[in-house]
C-alpha cells in the first residue's frame, strides 16, 4: 500500500504519512527552475506550498556561497556560520545581497547547510564554480532518518537514487518533486 498517487505527473496524498522532511538541492532547483525555465521561485510560496500540501515540518536547504576572504573553522561549523560572515562583508563593504538572501530563508524556517562555491579552471581554459552539496545533503537523510517518516527531496539528481532506495527500504515514504526530463 503506498500512501500517494501520481496523476499525470501530480502526487496527491492520500493518507497520513507522518512526520514530513523536505531536502532541497538547491543547486538543482537553480539549474533545474530558475535558469533553464526562467522561473523566480518565490521561497517564501515553497515553503508554505511544502508545509500545507505535504505537512513537511521541516525544511533543509543545501546551497553554496561566495565567503572571500572570510575564514571559519571547518571543523566547528557544519554549514558557513551566516551571522559572522554577514559582519565580516559589512566590514569590507562587500554586497551583502545573497547573504540577506540567506537570512531571509532562516527567518522562513528553512534550515541552511552553506557550502564554500570553489572554483574551477576546466580543461578548455574555462571556469567553474560549484559547491556540491551532495555528500553533506546524503548525510543529513542518514543523520536525521529517525525523526522523520517521509521524506520530500526537490532534486533530479540520480546520484541520490541508490540512498533513496535503501530509505525505502527500511520503510521511509520517498517522494521526490522535481522537473520530469531532469530526473
Amino acid at each position: 500500500k503506498h500512501p500517494s498517487i501520481i496523476q499525470r505527473g501530480v502526487l496527491f496524498m492520500t493518507e497520513n504519512i507522518g512526520s514530513v522532511f523536505a531536502f532541497i538541492d538547491a543547486s538543482n532547483l537553480f539549474y533545474g527552475g530558475e535558469k533553464s525555465l526562467g522561473w523566480k521561485i518565490d521561497y517564501r510560496k515553497l515553503a508554505t506550498y511544502l508545509r500545507t500540501k505535504y505537512g513537511v515540518s521541516r525544511i533543509f536547504y543545501f546551497g553554496g556561497i561566495e565567503i572571500g576572504g572570510f575564514r571559519y573553522d571547518y571543523l566547528k561549523h557544519d554549514s558557513v556560520p551566516l551571522a559572522d560572515f554577514y559582519k565580516y562583508a559589512v566590514w569590507r563593504n562587500e554586497n551583502t545581497q545573497h547573504i540577506q538572501f540567506y537570512r531571509s530563508l532562516r527567518k522562513l524556517g528553512y534550515s541552511l547547510i552553506l557550502k564554500l562555491v570553489k572554483h574551477y579552471v576546466q580543461g578548455d581554459g574555462s571556469f567553474k564554480s560549484k559547491a556540491n552539496c551532495d555528500v553533506e545533503m546524503a548525510f543529513m537523510l542518514m543523520k536525521e532518518k529517525d525523526a522523520y517518516d517521509s521524506i520530500l527531496v526537490l532534486s533530479g539528481d540520480g546520484d541520490f537514487l541508490a540512498l533513496l532506495k535503501y530509505l525505502r527500504k527500511i520503510g521511509k515514504n520517498v517522494f521526490v518533486l522535481c522537473r520530469g526530463d531532469r530526473a
